[in-house]
């Protein structure tokens, strides 16, 4: 099984947990519980309530797609929209990947430790998004 899914909107990486002294209780900020639903939500709305078997190895590909920023000349921006020039700024890849992977969790499956392999792409575009697909990964040769 393969789904593929997009996300509208700047692409966000997950926020540290935050720890408020004065109630001695620690938090994860709003802002990454508010884009892990949208993510669950985009999921939902194209799958509902299909999910990957329980166990089932998973590869796991993100293509987040910046804003380009609006001081880039006309020459940086084309050379933007090629894939050229690729965004070196935050947030991390990571950030970006373990958002995604997180607010997937008991949505498309199990849990992100049956995720064995992932990549996460940064890319510019006039229509910031975040690209997801998720498939059920094989064993390759060469393994032992």
């Amino acid at each position: 099984m393969t789904v593929e899914f997009t996300v509208e909107g700047n692409p966000f990486g997950k926020q540290r947990p935050r720890h408020n002294r004065a109630t001695n209780v620690t938090y994860t900020p709003k802002e990454t519980t508010n884009h892990e639903e949208m993510i669950a939500l985009s999921y939902k709305r194209k799958y509902g309530r299909t999910r990957f078997a329980p166990g089932t190895p998973l590869c796991l590909a993100v293509k987040a797609y910046m804003p380009i920023p609006k001081g880039a000349t006309k020459a940086k921006r084309k050379l933007m929209l090629e894939g050229a020039i690729r965004p070196i700024v935050k947030p991390d890849w990571d950030n970006i990947g373990k958002l995604v992977a997180d607010a997937l969790n008991g949505i498309a499956y199990d849990d992100d430790k049956c995720i064995c392999a992932a990549v996460v792409e940064k890319y510019y575009s006039d229509l910031p998004r975040t690209e997801i697909i998720i498939t059920e990964c094989v064993a390759s040769a060469g393994n032992t």
